[in-house]
């Protein structure tokens, strides 16, 4: 692993009193590989990113990178941020207003001979697709074009890795999924290892190798991106990531093994489902996100729009079925139903994940 994290957390002192903003915390990340956290607001992940860096010290557990150690709050180390060779782009871009796009980027590399110098700003440049506009000062640039500029020089000094914090949190959204998809392509094509912080969910899987969702402080979970959307570790995961509801179901035997009985159907799936006995009674949740039901016209199960949000080639609708329960189903947008319509509705699910109710006084 290139970057290895053990149990770290991390203290702050706010009016006076001890903050635990990071806790716990273990993962490692494969040379090459691009690691997303994601989480809501304050949830820890950008301290966990200014501690890799340097930028805070441990409170606790240990930090390498490159298997060298840089922090270890038992031993008392803390190396210096610029002795990690680590990279960092933020979210405002910080590029030097007085310099040109080349001198923006050589200025990591001043230990270098001028002409390697120059060789390695117009390698950086190609890489970001920028090589013709090396003269230009950054407020002449795009948006989209200084957030290039601060990728080519945070990548230009070659670090082991490269960290970035929300870097394109001011940037409008079809800009945003453009450089998405661009940063990963560049990353790649670099061979750089790098940890992205974000609240954006489709950055998140555009992006990542590994994902990992942070709650209060604690990772949740770190895992493939496909895994964290259709195997949730946690009911907190699975209510954060994506769309979808809890919906009561009743775990059974059924003639080719365990099934579940849903308002939906009953769901047979004998490698997914877990053995009747897993909940008291066989009484639990399933969770059932807005791709596991399909509009069916001729499905026996019927249920009325109570609301449809436009998202262009689909609408996800909010439904009720006659029993009460719940459900949203994303729906082809030639489907376009009114609120109040009933429609037939199935399941079709591929992953069936299942939770322990909520206690009465927590729902």
């Amino acid at each position: 692993m290139l970057l290895a994290l053990e149990d770290v957390g991390l203290h702050y002192r706010q009016r006076g009193q001890a903050v635990e903003a990071v806790r716990g915390v273990s993962f490692g990340l494969a040379r090459g590989d691009i690691g997303v956290l994601i989480g809501p607001s304050g949830c820890g992940k950008t301290s966990l990113l200014r501690a890799i860096a340097g930028l805070e010290p441990l409170s606790s557990g240990r930090l390498r990178v490159g298997g060298e150690r840089m922090a270890d709050a038992e031993a008392g180390l803390h190396r210096a941020p610029e002795t990690r060779r680590i990279g960092m782009v933020f979210q405002d871009f910080a590029l030097f207003p007085h310099l040109s796009v080349r001198a923006n980027v050589a200025f990591g590399l001043a230990k270098l001979a001028d002409k390697e110098q120059a060789e390695r700003v117009e390698q950086m440049l190609r890489l970001v697709g920028l090589e013709a506009l090396g003269k230009r000062m950054p407020h002449q640039l795009s948006g989209g074009q200084q957030q290039r500029v601060a990728l080519a020089r945070a990548l230009a000094p070659a670090p082991d890795l490269l960290l970035l914090d929300e870097p394109f949190s001011s940037l409008d959204v079809d800009l945003r999924e453009e450089l998405s998809q661009e940063l990963r392509a560049i990353l790649k094509a670099d061979g750089t290892t790098a940890l992205f912080v974000t609240h954006d969910q489709a950055e998140a899987f555009a992006l990542g190798d590994r994902v990992g969702v942070m709650h209060q402080g604690r990772l949740v979970q770190w895992d493939e991106a496909y895994t964290v959307y259709h195997r949730p570790a946690t009911r907190f995961v699975a209510d954060f990531i994506g769309h979808g509801v809890f919906t009561p179901a009743q775990l059974e035997m059924g003639p080719d093994g365990p099934q579940l009985r849903t308002p939906l159907g009953v769901l047979r799936d004998a490698t997914e489902c877990p053995l009747p006995d897993a909940y008291p009674g066989g009484r639990c949740e399933v969770l059932l996100r807005a791709d596991d039901v399909v509009h069916d016209d001729h499905a026996p199960v019927q249920a009325r729009i109570e609301r449809k949000v436009f998202r262009g080639a689909e609408f996800l609708y909010t439904l009720r079925l006659a029993d009460g329960t719940q459900v949203v189903a994303a729906v082809p947008s030639h489907h376009d139903h009114h609120v109040g319509e009933w429609i037939g509705v199935r399941a079709q699910v591929d992953h069936v994940v299942t939770f322990a109710p909520l206690p009465p006084a927590a729902v």
